[in-house]
């Protein structure tokens, strides 16, 4: 099963020039739990942005070109979505985390979507897909804590795929 996961300000807006644009240490938190054990899926550009590669986990990084080499046991590079499949089709959840194109590629795989909202404009160049709420229902809210490592009002909020 994909499930998406995606922190996001105003406008949907998810980063600037291949970068994350804040740091809410409660988020990082809880993207470390929900994703242990479990498969990453995500672009290219994304994974070279990655500070480092999270123990427990296995990486699979999208690149059409084929020719991202990654030494580490724990990363399967891959040319096309047709090799998701077995992702879609599994009992077992993977994660999708980016980038931009990647989510509007495979957002109408996904069957659910662990968001955080971020109630703050910011300047930025990508941004994710509007959701649909005729295709989404919410499953789940809960508002985060504000404080000096978490400086913006936020809140999760985890959708299901209508059936």
């Amino acid at each position: 099963m994909l499930s998406i996961v995606v922190t996001m300000g105003n406008n949907n807006l998810i980063g600037k020039e291949g970068q994350g644009i804040w740091h809410l240490a409660e988020d990082e938190e809880r993207f470390r739990k929900l994703t242990e054990g479990k498969t990453l899926i995500m672009g290219r550009k994304t994974f070279e942005t990655l500070k480092e590669i999270l123990p427990n986990r296995e990486y699979v990084v999208l690149c059409s070109t084929g020719k991202l080499k990654v030494d580490n046991p724990n990363v399967k590079v891959i040319t096309g979505t047709y090799e998701l499949e077995e992702y879609a089709d599994s009992d077992e959840e993977s994660f999708v985390i980016g980038g931009g194109i990647v989510y509007r590629i495979l957002i109408p795989h996904a069957k659910k979507m662990y968001i955080t909202r971020i109630y703050n404009d910011f300047d930025g160049d990508i941004s994710f897909p509007e959701i649909d709420e005729n295709k989404w229902e919410i499953l789940d809210r809960e508002e985060g804590h504000k404080d000096a490592e978490n400086p913006y009002n936020y809140e999760y909020i985890t959708y299901g795929r209508k059936n």
